[in-house]
Parts: structure tokens; C-alpha cells; sequence
């Protein structure tokens, strides 16, 4: 039996912060179990959210000093989580990065956070960059997390994650097989943001305002929603495709979240007929989302305890990393669409 202590990182598109997770993976007679220890989410300051959100509109040189910087930025909070928490023995430190483009439909997905130069100020060996080798053998580069679905969390006939967008994966002959289904807190944090919240709390000004069936209408109609898997979203959809149907709307930000909150809830009851269900993820959070859901679907939703709800995703992207350690497949083509099955990722020492 292999043990390994390593760190899982991970910086989500609704731009709540740096999540950081100690865990403990090992395998026995090919069955993965996990365990965590300390976890933390380190808030962006506004100034690094700004940044981040601007980022998709940077030239690629002031692109490439973002990415330095960011990489330093990354480093300091990691290493104050190890600090502050004492840690010793480290085997590695499994990264995600922060993605600020994602057009796998154009061949390019660029996560920063991911340099070399990582390594050396943590002084450990540091696995990152999971998404572009999917991407370089023609997948979507997304969703990475249901191969730890599948390792992890088979007792569920779905995973779903309530992030900055919502993503489902489960078992469909044999294979595994999941897909991004709509955006969640990307948009709902936005308008939130708008009334002088950072979100939505538990859903309550959604709940509390009237929904548009017009815009509803406008909403359930995107193409996206008639395609087939695999197939995955960026920010750069939802400026293009959700925001402007929001803003054309001419309806307040309380009936936006109401009406938007409504239409997520209608978009996850399609893909959940019945079975149980793992639900993670902030979105989670948001009772009256949850409750909609409930509403619209036969299917058992299940929310789990507060350390796997939020620090589900950076418990994968360990998982990966250990993986890419050991040179196993760690992303599916089933999911991506890739040519192949892979071990993805970049390993960098110090």
C-alpha cells in the first residue's frame, strides 16, 4: 500500500478564493480511499479579484506578467497554509491554477499559477497544469473532476458540483461520461455584487423576488442546452450568450436572481431524473436553489458534510496529482473527448 500527504490547490471561475486542502490518499488492491486533514479558503482581496476578472481582456504580454505575478501570489498563500498549520512531510503540492481562458473549441486553455518557478519558493515538487495536454489531443480540457467520481464517490449515480458553473458526471455503460450543464454563481454572485452582496445568501433575495417567465423562456431556449456531451463552458460563454439576455431583459437584479436561480434549477432537473445524487460545491449552500431543485426532480439529493461539500474539487485535483505521480490515467476520454485516455499534468521540482 502507497500513502501519499499532499496538498490539493484549486482557484474556482466564482472567484471565492484559494482553496487549500491537506489530504491523504492511498490505494489498496486498486480501491483509493482519502482523508483530510486541514483545509482552508484563502478570499481573494478585491485588488486580486479585479485583476482576475479583467484578466480575460489582457494583451499576452501583460498576460504573462499577471501569470508571475499570480504564480508568486499562489506560492505566499500556500506557504502560510503550511506554516500556520505546521505541516511537515509533504509529498507534493497538486495544483489546479486559476483559469482565465478556456476556448478548447479554438485549441487553447490557459490556467495561471502553473509556472516552474512554483516549485522552487514552496521547495516542493509541484504537479499542475492539468487541462492543455487534454485540450492538445483534441478534448474539451473539462471537466477533470469525474475521474475521481469514479474512484471516489461510485455509491452516487451522480456527482454534481454548484461552483462557478454547474457539472455532472456519472456511470453510462461502463463509461463515465460528464459535462458542464450550465453557469451557476458565475452569474448569480454578479448580480448580487450588483445589490452590495458578494452572493446570494442561502438564495433569499431570489426567493424572495418574482420570476420572468419571459426571460425564463429566453434563458431554457440557448443552444447550448440541445447539445450533447462532451461539452464544457467558460466565462467567455456567458459574456457572450447569458449576460446580454439578462441585460436586455431590462429587469432588476432581484428579479434577474430570481428568475436566473429558477432557470439553473430547470437546466439540473433534466439531467437527474432519479438516483441518488452527491451534491458540492458553494451552490450548495443556496437553499432555495436546492429546494427548486427538489421540486423538479425525483432524484435524492444529498448534501454531504461541510469539509466534502466545499473541498470536494481540490480532494480530486490531489487525487490527479497523485495520479500524474504515478503515471496513471487521470482524465477520460469519455469525459473530454480526447483521442485517448491520459495522464495529464506537469510535474515541476525544486
Amino acid at each position: 500500500m502507497k500513502k501519499y500527504h499532499v496538498l490539493g490547490v484549486m482557484s474556482g471561475t466564482s472567484l471565492d478564493g484559494i482553496d487549500v486542502a491537506e489530504v491523504e490518499l492511498s490505494c489498496v488492491n486498486e480501491k483509493w480511499n482519502y482523508s483530510f486533514g486541514k483545509t482552508a479558503t484563502f478570499a481573494y482581496p478585491a485588488q486580486w479579484k479585479q485583476k482576475l476578472q479583467n484578466a480575460i481582456l489582457l494583451d499576452d504580454d501583460a498576460l504573462s506578467e499577471l501569470n508571475q505575478a499570480y504564480t508568486a501570489y499562489l506560492a505566499e498563500t500556500i506557504l502560510t497554509f503550511i506554516q500556520t498549520n505546521k505541516l511537515k512531510t509533504i509529498n507534493a503540492v497538486c495544483s489546479h491554477g486559476h483559469t482565465v481562458k478556456h476556448r478548447p473549441d479554438l485549441g487553447f486553455t490557459l490556467q495561471i499559477g502553473n509556472l516552474p518557478v512554483l516549485a522552487k519558493q514552496l521547495q516542493l515538487p509541484v504537479v499542475c497544469d492539468f487541462r492543455v495536454q487534454d485540450v492538445d489531443l483534441g478534448g474539451q480540457g473539462a471537466p477533470l473532476v469525474p475521474i475521481g467520481d469514479r474512484l471516489l464517490f461510485l455509491a452516487y449515480e451522480y456527482c454534481l458540483n454548484l461552483g462557478g458553473f454547474a457539472n455532472i458526471s456519472s456511470e453510462l455503460n461502463q463509461q463515465r461520461i460528464a459535462y458542464d450543464i450550465c453557469a451557476v454563481n458565475t452569474v448569480l454572485n454578479f448580480y448580487a455584487e450588483k445589490l452590495g452582496f458578494p452572493y446570494d445568501n442561502k438564495g433569499s433575495i431570489a426567493k424572495r423576488a418574482v420570476v420572468s417567465s419571459a426571460l425564463l423562456a429566453r434563458l431554457n431556449a440557448l443552444d447550448y442546452y440541445q447539445k450533447s456531451a462532451p461539452k464544457s463552458l467558460g466565462i467567455e460563454w456567458v459574456t457572450k450568450h447569458i449576460f446580454p439576455i439578462l441585460e436586455e431583459s431590462k429587469c432588476s437584479p432581484e428579479v434577474i436572481l430570481a428568475t436566473y436561480t429558477k432557470h439553473i434549477a430547470e437546466q439540473l432537473a433534466k439531467e437527474i431524473p432519479k438516483g441518488r445524487v452527491l451534491v458540492t460545491g458553494g451552490g450548495a449552500y443556496n437553499k432555495h436553489l436546492i429546494n427548486l431543485l427538489k421540486k423538479e426532480t425525483k432524484a435524492s439529493i444529498e448534501i454531504p458534510s461541510k469539509q466534502l461539500l466545499e473541498y470536494k474539487e481540490v480532494l480530486i485535483f490531489a487525487l490527479l496529482g497523485v495520479l500524474k505521480l504515478e503515471g496513471k490515467v487521470n482524465v477520460l476520454q469519455s469525459v473530454t473527448g480526447a483521442t485517448s485516455n491520459h495522464s495529464s499534468g506537469k510535474i515541476f521540482l525544486p
